[in-house]
């Protein structure tokens, strides 16, 4: 199996969080003017508790019904679709190999060297590589990114999509698909991103990844343990409600008065505190002492007016993902919801655009 597979369109991006399952799928736009990419389809599934366990599939028949509930509720006809696996699944390390070698060639030199890289028995990985350019170092020499995964973290996201019947052409690392959506939002960025340091965090259920790019590029990215499911469980406690009850009146309203002041307010100033936190782990680990602008993604992003406390609290400029801005939308799909969840829609869009490499 693949991490930087080659495939053909129509491909649904399919992104297996820790609480639902988010679908998308992508065309491009005909025409000189106006956008480049059309929302075909999209559509997000809840999934049962511990059906998914720190980003490990635990019950893959339950993802595999979620997939196929969410291919129903979008309507996509696609048959192939792209995946990823968390970044703390893959181990990746670029590599130096000579500029003259042949795909075929490259393919047969990192599978004799890839045990020296990978700490575990090589039955037990998939392995895939992407010739990323030529070598700073030596012209003689092209960077190498080799990808690999312990091959169950594979083969539960392959067999989840055969449940829903859906081929799985690409299996992706989730940073690189967050990398590949920012290229959706470039005209938002401070100079379009170029020389610029950018955070890119995203806050999901139970997970707050940072991804750093710098010219655009992945050069960071770190998971914490924290996320919305704080926020649910707070007003499960608070209002004695089911997990259920709490989530729906997180999104819909409805809560008492003392709902914003008491139980909102001091989850975005945790959601802002972990925000700072990540990046000084970023700071203390590079050469790096500050970004020009944050990206907030992931499901809590789009709170209400969190955006402006990180921006106030950390003194630096923020906004939070939309990265279909600038897209046409087809008339199944309903442009407020999608509006609405196009935060926690960036890795399902990264996997979407694959469809056009």
């Amino acid at each position: 199996m693949f991490f930087f597979g080659r495939k053909k369109p129509p491909l649904v991006g399919i992104d297996i969080s820790s609480t639902a399952v988010k679908l998308l799928e992508l065309s491009q736009a005909t025409g000189r003017s106006g956008a480049n990419f059309r929302v075909e389809a999209y559509g997000v599934e809840p999934l049962p508790s511990n059906a998914v366990v720190e980003k490990n599939i635990a019950e893959v028949d339950a993802v595999g019904e979620a997939i196929r509930a969410a291919m129903k509720r979008s309507s996509s006809k696609a048959k192939n679709a792209a995946v990823a696996v968390s970044g703390s699944a893959v181990i990746t390390k670029v590599i130096s190999m000579p500029a003259s070698l042949s795909e075929q060639d490259l393919e047969s030199q990192i599978q004799l060297e890839a045990d020296q890289y990978i700490p575990y028995p090589l039955e037990e990985v998939n392995i895939d590589f992407e010739v990323m350019g030529p070598s700073d170092k030596n012209p003689e020499l092209v960077d190498v990114l080799l990808a690999a995964s312990r091959s169950e973290n594979v083969d539960d996201r392959v067999a989840a999509l055969e449940l829903a019947g859906l081929t799985a052409t690409v299996v992706d690392v989730e940073a690189y698909a967050m990398e590949n959506a920012c290229t959706q939002l470039i005209d938002q960025l401070p100079e379009e991103g170029e020389e610029q340091t950018i955070a890119i965090v995203d806050v999901g259920a139970t997970t707050t990844t940072l991804n750093v790019l710098h010219n655009n590029k992945i050069i960071y990215t770190r998971e914490q343990n924290f996320g919305g499911r704080q926020l649910t469980e707070e007003i499960q406690r608070r209002y004695g409600l089911s997990m259920e009850e709490a989530g729906m009146a997180k999104r819909q309203g409805g809560l008492p008065d003392n709902y914003i002041p008491e139980v909102l307010g001091p989850f975005k100033e945790a959601m802002a505190q972990q925000v700072s936190r990540s990046l000084q782990f970023f700071f203390s680990s590079s050469a790096f002492s500050s970004v020009e602008h944050i990206v907030l993604a992931g499901g809590s992003s789009s709170i209400p007016g969190v955006d402006d406390l990180i921006e106030e609290k950390l003194g630096t400029s923020a906004s939070v993902a939309n990265p279909f801005a600038n897209m046409s939308v087809s008339n199944k799909v309903k442009p407020q919801v999608l509006s609405a969840d196009a935060p926690a829609l960036m890795i399902a869009c990264g996997l979407a655009l694959r469809s056009f490499d």
